[in-house]
Order: structure tokens, then sequence, then C-alpha cells
């Protein structure tokens, strides 16, 4: 039987034109690549970790040296302005330099004490992971996960965000430059039924997900059944909490970029302003002012801070999140509107007299778009940002550092900053608890996952 290709086309968000199409790949093609990636892994596995560390330092002059191409294609693509792209390349080769220094040591076998005459731990790589990643990093999400993984001994499949195919085949062709074995590392451009079908094979030992709630239960329900280990990176509400004592110029300058980086499309920006009431006043003002000060414009250029929106869905869902917000009650000030051009731009908002059955309280909102929520004391703060079915990251915002670690411990989320916005380090775990994810990803705890 001939069975008529599936295509999907790509459009640039800053200016609505066709980029370009792309045939998606049959089951049968999927799961040949994943044979030949079953079979690559019997080798790479045998691999020195130091030999194996050689090639990520590789991939890192790879990176570095195709740094303005590889950005380029993400601006067009997803509409991340350009600078920012730029320092997301960066932080892939910067990643991979750090675990080809340290994975060895953060893999060194455990010396166990136990009733007989020796006791070992070791760390072996279980075989073919696939990643399913989404379109709003496209370079770090795939690295991230990519770099642990294959330096643990495993080798990978990427199915990444049909929004990015260039970037996801740029990342491939990177590996292969850096001069990896055939098959340790590969892309598929296909659907979610080529994916399910490889989950259920024999050739997959575990997935990892960077995606919404939705799209990790799915996965963990499908991995669950085929008892397949998986890592889950979902969704975030997460709390910038602001206190009594904070430096509010400070706090309120942060709160911008934690709010807009990659026009507010992350898991872990800021999403719910909680502010004590004595300086929310102030706060609200300052931050308002510098919102209105970002530029917002073609992403290609280098003085735009906030790119598109990633497609026209995205622009009306924060469309109609504020209109309800505003309906209820909401104040706008600062944005609140869409720029009336082609592309899919959305001011930077910033809104006040916020109530807890507003949509961009009680919903993740994938924009740039920042609710105000005053409270009375550190008590109801604590409350407030707990509040939540997701638990991802979360910042505190205080003078005083012992009184933010205590408040830290309280609130329910995989990672807490004091007197940061959250951003993910390859020294340091990265992950969510709740709803927002399961397993963890970067240090030594993200590369003994698999």
């Amino acid at each position: 039987m001939h069975t008529q290709k599936l295509k999907f086309t790509t459009v640039n968000p800053a200016t609505e034109e066709i980029i370009g199409e792309y045939s998606l790949m049959s089951i049968e093609e999927v799961i040949s690549v994943a044979k030949k990636s079953h079979l690559a892994f019997q080798e790479w596995r045998q691999l020195d970790i130091s030999e194996r560390a050689d090639y990520f330092r590789k991939i890192a002059k790879v990176l570095r040296e195709n740094k303005e191409r590889y950005s380029k294609l993400m601006t067009i693509e997803m509409g991340k302005p350009i600078k920012q792209a730029l320092t997301e390349i960066d932080k892939c080769a910067w990643s991979a330099e750090v675990y080809a220094d340290n994975a060895a040591k953060w893999l060194e076998e455990e010396t166990v004490e136990a009733d007989g005459k020796k006791h070992l731990v070791t760390f072996e790589p279980l075989g073919c992971i696939i990643s399913i990643m989404p379109w709003n990093f496209p370079f770090w999400q795939a690295f991230r996960f990519a770099i642990p993984t294959l330096i643990a001994g495993n080798v990978s499949i990427l199915k990444h965000s049909n929004v990015v195919p260039q970037c996801a085949l740029a990342i491939e062709s990177a590996f292969k430059e850096a001069g990896f074995p055939e098959n340790v590392f590969k892309t598929v451009i296909t659907n979610h039924e080529s994916i399910t079908e490889l989950i259920k094979s024999d050739l997959i030992q575990g997935v990892s997900l960077t995606g919404s709630t939705n799209a990790g239960s799915k996965i963990a329900e499908l991995a669950g059944r085929n008892l397949k280990k998986v890592v889950l990176e979902l969704g975030g509400s997460d709390p910038f909490i602001v206190l009594d004592d904070a430096d509010v110029e400070f706090a309120a300058k942060n709160a911008v970029s934690a709010r807009t980086i990659n026009a507010g499309q992350s898991c872990i920006a800021a999403k719910r302003f909680i502010v004590s009431e004595k300086i929310s006043e102030r706060f609200s003002e300052i931050f308002s002012e510098y919102m209105n000060k970002l530029i917002i414009d073609d992403p290609m250029d280098m003085k735009t801070d906030v790119g598109p929106l990633v497609n026209k869905d995205s622009l009306m869902q924060i469309e109609a999140q504020v209109k309800d917000a505003v309906s209820k009650g909401a104040k706008i000030l600062a944005g609140g509107k869409r720029l009336e051009r082609k592309g899919y731009f959305y001011k930077p908002t910033v809104l006040s007299n916020i109530k807890s059955n507003m949509k961009v309280v009680t919903e993740e909102v994938f924009g740039p778009v920042a609710p105000i929520i005053i409270v009375k004391d550190e008590e109801e703060a604590i409350k407030v940002a707990n509040d939540s079915e997701y638990g991802l990251g979360a910042s505190i915002w205080t003078s005083n550092e012992s009184k933010g670690l205590e408040i830290a411990k309280k609130i329910e989320a995989g990672d807490v900053f004091i007197n940061s916005i959250v951003k993910s380090d390859p020294r340091m775990p990265f992950g969510g608890i709740k709803k927002s994810g399961i397993g963890r990803e970067l240090s030594k705890y993200g590369l003994r996952e698999f």
C-alpha cells in the first residue's frame, strides 16, 4: 500500500511568512532509526568516560564556531530575540565543557559497608533514550538533556517540536561535525503516533520530556504501561516574592527579565508577582515603568528586548487571559494589547487588582504578562506562593538572607532562588515537584537519571 507522506509548514512569527514545508517520517522510518541507535549503543557504552568527554569538548567548539548561524535559525523559527539566541548557544557549549570536566567524578563508583566482603554501586547506561522537546529553547532544551545522557554512555533520539525542524536538524549535524560516532545522536521529524510506537518498543529504555503538564501525564502513562524510566520537566507558575525589606528598585528591575525573557515563553519565567503591601505601590510603579521601556521589535535586531510570541494561537491565548482578568476587575498598569503590526507581538503587560479566580493566576501564562498579587505579610506570601498545582521554580527578594533561606524551605518548588531570578546551571540539579514534573536534569543528579 502506498501511503502519502504527511507534511507540515513552519511560519516566521515575526513576519507571518512561511519558512518551509517538511515531511513527517513514517513509523517504519522512525523504528529503523531506533534499531541503528540500539546497535550504536553497544559500542558507545564501551568507551571510557574520558573518551566520551573528549567528544563534548569538540561539540562545544562546533557550537561556538557556528553560533551566529544557529542563533539565526532560532530567531527565524520561533522568534527569540537574536541577543538571547546567541547566549543560548554559549550556555550549551559551556554545559558540554562542565560535563566533560566533571562527569567522571560524578559517576564514580561508590563503596558501601555491608555484610559481604566488598559492595560496589556503579552507574551504568540504560541504552537508547528518546527526548521529546519543546520549541521555546530549541538548542538548550535538546543539549540540557543530551549532554548528561550521552556522556553517561547512552545514545539518544530527539523528537523536537515541529515548530523548529531546522534547529532540530542543525543539532544533529552539530553532533556529526563534532565527530560523534554514527547514530549516537539522531533527530527524527515525526508525529506523536510514531513516538508512541517507539516508546512501546524494546528499542527504547527511557523517555525525557519537557513540555506541558498535559503532555507529561500522557507520556508518563505510556512509559509506565511499558515500564520505561521517565524524566519530566513540565509547566510552572513560578512565584516572585517581594518582601517589605527588599531593595525595591533591584527587585523590580529583575522582575522585568524574570517575566520577559523569551517573550515570557519559559517554564521557569516568573508568573505570579507576590508583593508585600507596604512596598506594593512603589514596586508596581517601577516595574511598570521598566516594562514600558522595553524594545519590542524585529527579533533579528540586537537592540530588541522582546520578540513575537511563537504563533497565532499563543497570541490569542494571551489576549484571552488578559481579557478575562480585566473583565474580573484587573487594572492594566502597562501594555495590555497586541502590537498593530505583522507578527505575533504582545506588549509586555503589568496587571494589578488581581483576584484568585483570574486565568492569569490559575493557568500558566506563556507570554509577557505579569499579575501583581498584594499580600499583607510573609505568612500570606508563602500561602499564596504554594497555592498552585505547579512547583517548578520560585524567587524571594529580601535584604535578610537568613530569613530568605527560612522562607525558601517553606516554598513548594524544585528550585528556589534568593535575590536572583530563577535560572538553570549545569552544576545544580533542575526540575520540579507537584505537577511540574518528575526527576532531575543537570548536575550529577541529572547524569544519574538514565
